[in-house]
């Protein structure tokens, strides 16, 4: 009998102990991953330079302006590329466009997308994007029990492949996610269709998919993906399920198209800056709405909240007023070799880890989230994890990290023409930063610290300099195994920068 008590008892101490150590168990962290269409590092009320702006006073994002006071801007912040594909792909990947060969975006299976260059022809690339049975961010989470939803825009994978479909990359909810970059109509009553929108029969690639509840609806595509993804969230608690959300909006992709019910607030202004204003009004307010749920949910202790976009604004085209202005400070905009193409607003958020209120300007690049998502979630990365971006956390905790070279790989002509907007690869280690022009080749050299507009090339005046970030870019290219453009007279690949460099140093007979 003795003995039996004793059994009795040590069960009856250890069940308050079980129960204990489950109620005090800290809960998953929850991510969501917010990445807006084309924003520009101006496209916020919250300032990012180091004085406020005009642009800055013109948009209204207060919800923005609320995360940022509970998390840390990161006023040097860079998308992985200046078009979309290259970057949406990095975020699933954690590896640079130079070394999945992403370096363009994507379109219909085995389309080069790439415009005719007179004198250069892109190399061989992913033509196709993001494919079935690559190591993704959302494969690794959903091995570890996460529910991993994607809401709005994709654009990982060409049209008729399987990475046209964000169920195959690792997501288990998709909505509205599909191969195409932009949607035919912002609008519910044009069923987000171009049918809708011009009364043309047949359908359009740009149609977007899987949203035909609101289809004639009054309501703005923005809107209805906000609602699903708050649906989504709220079925990840009930079900008892650690969630990412990756929630892309269309906006602010062309088409500019007003949301009405904000037009007001900007009665006095152009009307197609009008019109681009409401889309951006309209990010904010889906920011809104996700961080009231998620707070009604009680959950802002235990989520992760990364704001970003895909690459840096729009300014060759289709905008109000002037090209090539509307990211000022910085230089030229999406497509772009300056800072302008890349630069782009970034808020990290998560309670008891990444200061808040804080500024940071530690350079970081879209990789990046990578490994900091797999870190901050306690998910080892597979064993055939090859990453070029960095765990940031240490950077959250003030921590120095090793100076490095983040580098972006164009090697296409984009659409658009304009300041920067031709084959080229370009890095930035420390505050300097060199561009390498792939035709003629030229480079620029640019002091960022000093010099955040790219207005001073310190070429011929820092020749040291240059010849140091040259070798740094050969050895970055190198590394990600870099595709060279192909001078399409003499069918060679371009030189690497440090050979380039020489060549033009040396006086020809």
């Amino acid at each position: 009998m003795p003995e039996a008590r004793g059994r009795e008892y040590g069960v009856a101490m250890i069940i308050p102990l079980l129960l204990t150590s489950l109620l005090t168990a800290p809960r998953p962290l929850n991510v969501v991953v917010f990445m807006v269409d084309d924003l520009g590092w101006q496209d916020t009320s919250v300032p990012l330079h180091e004085v406020t702006t005009p642009f800055n006073a013109r948009y209204w994002t207060p919800n923005l302006e609320r995360l940022a006071a509970a998390g840390t801007t990161f006023t040097n912040a860079y998308a992985a590329g200046p078009v979309c594909t290259p970057t949406r792909t990095s975020l699933l990947t954690g590896q640079a466009p130079a070394r999945t060969q992403i370096t363009y975006w994507t379109l219909h299976r085995d389309q080069d997308t790439s415009k005719k260059h007179p004198r250069l022809r892109p190399p061989s690339w992913n033509l196709n994007g993001l494919q079935e049975g690559m190591n993704t961010l959302p494969k690794r989470l959903q091995d570890r029990g996460y529910r991993t939803i994607h809401v709005g825009k994709a654009h990982f994978g060409a049209h008729d492949t399987l990475g046209a479909d964000p169920l195959n990359l690792g997501f288990e909810i998709n909505i509205a996610g599909h191969a195409s970059g932009a949607p035919a109509s912002f609008l519910g009553k044009h069923d987000f269709s171009r049918r809708g929108r011009t009364g043309r029969d047949e359908p359009s690639v740009w149609d977007v998919p899987g949203l035909e509840q609101y289809h004639g609806e009054e309501i703005y595509l923005t809107e209805a993906l906000t609602r699903e993804a708050v649906s989504e969230i709220e079925r990840s608690v009930e079900e008892g399920r650690p969630f990412y959300l990756n929630f892309s909006p269309y906006a602010v992709h062309t088409p500019i198209m007003a949301n009405e019910k904000h037009l007001d607030r900007y009665a006095t202004m152009d009307s197609r800056e009008a019109a681009y204003a409401t889309m951006i009004e309209s990010y904010d307010e889906a920011l809104g709405h996700i961080l009231d749920r998620i707070e009604a949910m009680g959950l802002q202790d235990d989520t992760m909240i990364v704001f970003t976009s895909d690459n840096g604004g729009l300014s060759a085209h289709a905008r109000g007023g002037p090209p090539h202005v509307h990211n000022a400070p910085l230089r030229s905009g999406k497509g772009s070799a300056y800072e302008g193409g890349t630069r782009v607003p970034t808020v990290i958020a998560w309670k008891g880890h990444v200061p808040e209120g804080g500024r940071s300007d530690v350079p970081i690049i879209t990789q990046d989230l990578f490994p900091t998502i797999l870190e901050a979630t306690g998910t080892r990365p597979s064993s055939d994890s090859l990453l070029d971006g960095i765990d940031l956390n240490p950077v959250f905790s003030g921590q120095s990290i090793p100076e490095r070279t983040i580098g972006w790989h164009q090697p296409h002509q984009w659409g658009a023409s304009g300041p920067g907007i031709e084959p080229f690869t370009s890095i930035r280690r420390g505050s300097w930063k060199l561009i390498y022009f792939h035709d003629g080749p030229r480079f620029e050299l640019y002091d960022l610290k000093q010099d955040p507009g790219e207005t001073h090339d310190l070429v011929n005046e820092q020749p040291r300099q240059l010849e140091i970030m040259a070798g740094h870019m050969t050895d970055w290219m190198q590394l990600t195994g870099a595709q060279r453009s192909v001078v399409i007279e003499s069918g060679l690949p371009i030189a690497m920068p440090d050979v380039a460099l020489k060549s033009l140093a040396t006086p020809s007979n």
